[in-house]
């Protein structure tokens, strides 16, 4: 009889303690909060210097934990560098670098995007139990064979919520803001319509007059010429707000084209409620703001404040959403169970800027260059704060290289992850952040502008100095410019760069704005120097047996893939109705979000 009842009741007593366990485990693994700025520049934060606009949250984050001063991002644009971010391998391993003009994702109805094998770190934490979450911009593609298969949707690549922009934030969302797609592709197909609606109409009429005889078998063909012209141009780039601008939420899309004006504050609201429906087990928030990126918003509360016109107004914006994000935290009582993160994609875009706004872009400080130069350190050098109050030190300051690629490794390092992965370019970060090691594990950097190696970082071991060797430079435009103005962004082969025999070298440490090239006058260590990044690169190049690589070795520039499809190529990156995400009937898209119940 006693056996009876005792076996049910140890039963019970060994399902309780393993739920106990179980529950534990799950109440030591960290939350995290990613917040990342699009286009930021690191010269526009207070505590990076910037001493004229206000970022009183941000500057707090950094005063409450750790400031990076060398934080690198992998690439020097959006859809790279975000790659790089979230699988922690720079772009080209993913065939996420580009070899011509196409450098990032421009239309939604594109088949390329991050491969569905690729491994990120949501997917990683979902494997660890974590909810996952992204809030914000996505920019790394949606179908692949038909509309709705999702192939690169953030929902398949870990991310169990996703409320957001699956594209981003561009000009042509907002009437009168200008073009970012193509534009002068647009303007010669416009021209080319308008120049055969001109003859169709000039031949009709002297028909019509009887000038001379103008054969309807030249007529109709040249009347479906305009047609096919129209369309060509009209259909994709006209109607761009409709494909390109819409809010999904996980694999739906809730409105298109979006309303621009209340996007901030739906996206900080999304962001808030994530947390609040996660407090009670552990989760991940990549909070991926549209702000810093052209156009500018016109939020009543910030417009005119700033002392550096609409630009200051959204970046004061976006420190104000930086503080309801941490007020969230804190007032749950997460704060000391939550690693936070801050940063930018990759530098400031020096030229966006026009007459009636002024200045559009980001301000990079001290450093040469901005968005879209790859080598140059204004393009690559971004803010980066980690706040976690018990377990990282309030106000430190690391000057050792770091890179936005090193997430992936930490996070995992924190969720408890220990099984096998593929060729990561990370490292894990708390070491570093938590004082117990003073050096990188950065000893050399490779700096990528599409997947043309464009220079490479040396930290020599035992020596402050960090060298950059720079094997081609954009070639800035017009003339004594410092960007490339006339192509509004610098482009990375061809005609567009200069390539240097030998490199161009700078010692970072002495010279962080790389203003004064090395020579082995100047440098006893030149040779060397030389010598020990021609060596690293071979060795890098080793780990991209069956990957896109570089393999001129002129200029290390040139590549061949190697079993991982380029997904940056012409064909992958136009418009193709098929694959065009739909509020409603394919192609009468349209929709707004019902905001009352948010």
């Amino acid at each position: 009889m006693r056996s009876a009842w005792l076996a049910p009741l140890l039963l019970s007593l060994l399902l309780t303690a393993g739920g106990c366990v179980a529950g534990e485990e799950a109440s030591n693994k960290p939350n995290f909060v990613l917040m990342m700025v699009d286009d930021l520049g690191i010269g526009d934060v207070g505590c990076y210097g910037n001493d004229t606009i206000r970022t009183p949250n941000i500057d707090r984050l950094a005063s409450e934990g750790v400031k990076l001063t060398q934080h690198i991002a992998a690439a020097p644009l959006c859809t790279p560098s975000r790659s790089a971010f979230i699988t922690g391998r720079y772009a080209l391993r993913s065939g996420m670098g580009s070899t011509g003009r196409v450098q990032v994702v421009l239309f939604l109805a594109g088949s390329g995007g991050l491969p569905p094998s690729e491994t990120t770190f949501a997917k990683r934490l979902q494997q660890q139990g974590y909810t996952t979450g992204l809030v914000g911009k996505w920019h790394l593609g949606v179908n692949c064979e038909y509309r709705g298969d999702h192939c690169h949707h953030p929902n398949q690549h870990g991310f169990s919520y996703f409320y957001g922009l699956p594209f981003t934030l561009f000009n042509d969302c907002v009437p009168g803001e200008g073009r970012d797609v193509l534009a002068d592709l647009q303007e010669t197909l416009e021209q080319l319509t308008m120049v055969l609606g001109v003859g169709l109409v000039t031949l009709v009429c002297v028909r019509l007059c009887g000038l001379f005889e103008v054969s309807l078998w030249l007529l109709v063909p040249l009347f479906f010429l305009c047609i096919l012209a129209t369309a060509v141009w009209y259909v994709p780039f006209i109607l761009l707000p409709t494909w390109n601008c819409i809010i999904m939420r996980n694999q739906e899309v809730i409105e298109q084209p979006m309303t621009v004006e209340t996007l901030p504050q739906r996206l900080l609201g999304e962001a808030q409620n994530f947390i609040k429906r996660n407090a009670d087990h552990p989760f991940l928030l990549f909070f991926s703001l549209a702000h810093i990126h052209t156009p500018m918003f016109k939020t009543p509360a910030f417009a005119g404040k700033s002392r550096h016109g609409r630009y200051g107004d959204n970046l004061e914006e976006v420190d104000w959403i930086i503080g309801k994000i941490t007020e969230t935290v804190d007032s749950l009582g997460l704060a000391s169970n939550t690693l936070m993160y801050f940063a930018s994609d990759h530098g400031g875009h020096l030229e966006d800027s026009d007459l009636q706004t002024g200045q559009k872009g980001g301000w990079n400080g001290i450093y040469k260059g901005g968005k879209a130069m790859g080598g140059w350190e204004g393009g690559i050098r971004v803010p980066g704060i980690f706040r976690w109050p018990g377990r990282l030190a309030a106000g430190k300051v690391v000057d050792e290289p770091t890179s936005l690629m090193d997430l992936y490794p930490t996070l995992k390092y924190l969720a408890k992850d220990t099984q096998p992965d593929r060729q990561l370019d990370g490292y894990n970060l708390m070491p570093l952040l938590e004082g117990k090691a003073a050096r990188s594990e950065h000893e050399f950097m490779f700096h990528y502008c599409g997947i043309y190696l464009n220079a490479v970082r040396w930290h020599p071991p035992g020596s402050d100095s960090i060298f950059k060797v720079h094997f081609f430079t954009p070639n800035f435009s017009p003339p004594g410019a410092v960007g490339c103005y006339d192509t509004k962004v610098c482009l990375c082969h061809g005609e567009h760069v200069t390539h240097h025999t030998p490199p161009l070298v700078y010692d970072l440490f002495h010279d962080p704005s790389e203003s004064r090239p090395l020579t082995p006058d100047t440098e006893p260590r030149f040779a060397e120097i030389l010598e020990q990044t021609a060596k690293a690169v071979e060795r890098h190049k080793s780990t991209l047996t069956n990957e896109q690589a570089s393999d001129d070795a002129h200029s290390h520039s040139s590549t061949a893939a190697q079993g991982v499809e380029s997904q940056m190529t012409w064909s992958k990156i136009l418009w193709r109705p098929w694959l065009q995400p739909c509020c409603g009937t394919f192609p009468f898209c349209g929709c707004k979000e019902d905001t009352a119940q948010l």
